[in-house]
């Protein structure tokens, strides 16, 4: 065979694969757009048809009579500038029984000096048994003007390792795991136990909307202006936050196959921890990981066990406000998914784990494991075929239309489930700033998410198990009104 031949032959297996690869990009872009389509619907429809209590007085009048202790659970590593606001914030909540478990993690800052400032503490013996493996109790605290709340004073040992501390000193059937740098509403634990209340036999877990507190006022652990940050970064991650929460997780949670609650507010039967062993160790992505856990568990054991999400009860958290920050927590979140994944990989496609091994599990595969890699290569080939002329101009806009337009129409669709049904955000100056920022954000701040996620794939294949925290302003900082 000469020269000639073979290098026609080589052009030709080059355009296939080209071509081939191409088609393999679009049609996962299309799978994506066609069920966020499917998950706004149904958002949508979860919306229009829930009896929520308007009013954080009208939710306390429903639901207090019928309420289920609660112990919360908040790990601490570094928080000293938030954490006094953000305990301040728990033990005012709206609620007739709970405490508040505040599990200091090795800090290096002043967290707990603080905490011991704030709140007059003083230790104390707290009788409980060691049910799950975490780092040795040092001490514990407590104090006469503030009985509902323990501090936990432990060596550093992660999120997962302090969250087993919480559980296992805990006094209530249910648990409420949460960030120490986050804001609950006065009305939260009322609104999200309700699934409890509706169903206490079957329902194991929920959780609760996560909104973005830059650039509104926080005064005593409490937000008292809900306003706009000025920095298109924590925009882009208000409208993120609203896409997934008010969109993603209520479809899921609608189809029976939610595969993530938030590790900043959700809520478990504290007996269903014990039985998987609590949180698994050295993980960064132990919100996911917990929820597959015990997906795994009833089904393996043979018992009904639902999870829910609740729109109404907010808690509200600090977003990175640097490139450095995001690109951190980015790339964890990343690695956290991926470790999840590999370690349950057995569940995935199998009926007997029902649709969160087969829907929810192929999702997952979908989003965050070839998701990434093959919107990265999308946009670095799609326009390079497009320049050598494999792809025609039709396909190649038609590709763009896809990535583009189909993003935006998703996230104004957020945006509009936010103003028809929740109404948080009050005046509609708002809500059109959030709209450009959604339109935006698929200009260079969407890039630059894939490219982190890409180097998170890299972090996990290497190993990497840091959790590259971000630095916080903290809740007193007040912004400059818009």
């Amino acid at each position: 065979m000469n020269l000639t031949l073979l290098h026609d032959l080589a052009f030709d297996i080059g355009i296939v694969i080209a071509v081939t690869v191409g088609w393999l990009i679009f049609v996962n872009g299309v799978l994506l757009n066609a069920l966020y389509s499917l998950q706004l619907v149904l958002a949508w429809r979860a919306l229009r048809r829930r009896r929520a209590a308007r009013t954080p007085l009208s939710a306390w009048w429903r639901f207090s009579e019928q309420t289920v202790p609660i112990s919360l659970l908040a790990p601490a590593y570094n928080e000293e500038a938030t954490i006094v606001d953000s305990v301040r914030s728990m033990l005012a909540l709206n609620y007739p029984f709970f405490e508040v478990v505040v599990i200091n993690d090795g800090s290096r800052d002043g967290t707990l000096a603080a905490l011991i400032e704030g709140f007059g503490l003083a230790p104390v013996k707290r009788a409980f048994q060691e049910h799950l493996a975490h780092k040795p109790i040092i001490a514990t605290y407590g104090s006469a003007r503030f009985p509902r709340l323990i501090v936990i004073d432990k060596p550093n040992g992660g999120k997962a390792d302090a969250l087993n501390a919480g559980i296992d000193v805990a006094g209530s059937p249910l648990v409420c795991a949460m960030d120490a740098d986050s804001l609950l509403e006065s009305d939260s634990l009322p609104r999200a136990v309700q699934p409890f209340i509706e169903d206490f036999d079957n329902v194991v877990a929920c959780g609760g909307s996560i909104r973005v507190v830059n650039g509104s006022d926080v005064r005593h652990g409490r937000v008292t202006r809900i306003g706009m940050p000025h920095d298109l970064l924590s925009l882009f991650q208000i409208v993120e936050y609203l896409r997934a929460f008010l969109i993603g997780r209520l479809a899921w949670s609608e189809m029976g196959a939610m595969m993530l609650i938030s590790g900043a507010f959700g809520i478990f039967k504290r007996q269903v921890m014990l039985e998987v062993g609590g949180y698994t160790l050295n993980t960064v992505g132990e919100d996911m990981e917990i929820i597959v856990k015990i997906h795994r568990h009833l089904a393996e054991t043979g018992r009904h066990g639902e999870m829910r999400f609740v729109p109404e009860p907010v808690c509200w958290t600090e977003a990175p406000r640097t490139l450095k920050g995001l690109a951190g927590q980015r790339r964890r979140w990343q690695r956290g998914s991926l470790e999840t994944f590999f370690r349950h990989r057995a569940i995935m496609g199998r009926g007997e784990y029902g649709l969160p091994g087969t829907v929810g599990y192929i999702h997952v595969l979908i989003t965050d494991v070839i998701g990434p890699p093959l919107e990265a290569l999308g946009y670095i080939f799609m326009p390079l075929l497009y320049v050598v002329g494999i792809l025609n101009l039709d396909f190649f806009m038609a590709y763009l239309a896809l990535t583009f337009v189909f993003g935006v129409g998703i996230s104004v669709g957020s945006l509009a489930l936010e103003e028809i049904e929740m109404r948080r955000y009050p005046k509609p100056s708002y809500l059109l700033v959030l709209m450009l920022a959604a339109i935006l954000e698929n200009f260079g701040y969407r890039q630059l998410n894939t490219l982190w996620r890409i180097q998170g794939w890299w972090q996990y294949v290497r190993g990497h198990t840091d959790w590259a925290t971000a630095a916080r302003v903290g809740f007193g900082t007040k912004p400059k009104r818009p």
